[in-house]
């Protein structure tokens, strides 16, 4: 019997960023905020222009040039732009190797995986070019290719769909934000609500005979 059916499940839906992917540290924020050229170098204010017209701009709602624009509160040239949005791609494009180890264990244990990020169109490709992402996701579903973002039903019901799998009971849901685990979980998926440890993703994905609830 595989790890995977010892486990109750046949596919997981994965969050990118929080979970594979690190957030960014303070050196990486600083840099993106010397490169806007914000006043004074004050973090916590640019932090704040960067999020507030985030979700938009991963729902595809804004593109690049629209988006720094309004975190600038003026457009950018064209090659400003392109550092600034390189910048931003780099902040999220490193991966923990522990996650990963995990994914490639539960991936060759036969568990079909797919990824589900709020993410912008460029980030979206920059991703989808990853050995990670080739190697162990059999689908990956992007905000701004799906014109909507988490925690909006339509999101995890495409998910869903994408995995293969008819019941969501034996589908789980793995995010660092608690509000999209319990969106899933309104659908009837089962959840894991990740918060940096990853002991509680292996036990998920990859129980032994005797900690296993379904063995």
């Amino acid at each position: 019997m595989t790890p995977t059916a010892l486990a109750g499940l046949d596919a997981a839906i994965l969050d990118y960023n929080g979970v594979l992917g690190l957030q960014p540290s303070t050196g990486m924020w600083t840099r993106l905020a010397d490169l806007a050229e914000w006043p004074h170098r004050h973090l916590p204010s640019f932090q704040d222009a960067f999020w507030a017209p985030r979700n938009a701009y991963d729902a595809g709602e804004l593109s690049d040039l629209a988006y720094w624009a309004k975190v600038l509160g003026h457009h950018p040239g064209s090659r400003w732009l392109r550092t600034l949005r390189a910048a931003d791609t780099a902040m999220w494009t490193r991966t923990d190797p522990r996650v990963l180890d995990i994914l490639y264990r539960a991936r060759a244990a036969g568990l079909p995986m797919v990824l589900l990020s709020n993410a912008p169109a460029h980030l979206s490709d920059v991703l989808d070019a990853t050995d990670w992402r080739r190697e162990l996701m059999t689908d990956a579903l992007y905000s701004a290719r799906l014109g909507l973002c988490k925690p909006d039903p339509a999101a995890y019901e495409q998910a869903l769909a994408a995995t293969g799998v008819t019941d969501p009971g034996r589908v789980l849901f793995v995010d660092d934000r608690e509000d999209n685990c319990r969106a899933a979980a309104e659908l009837g998926l089962r959840t894991l609500h990740y918060t940096g440890q990853p002991a509680d993703l292996e036990q998920q994905l990859l129980p032994t005979p005797a900690n296993s609830p379904f063995f």
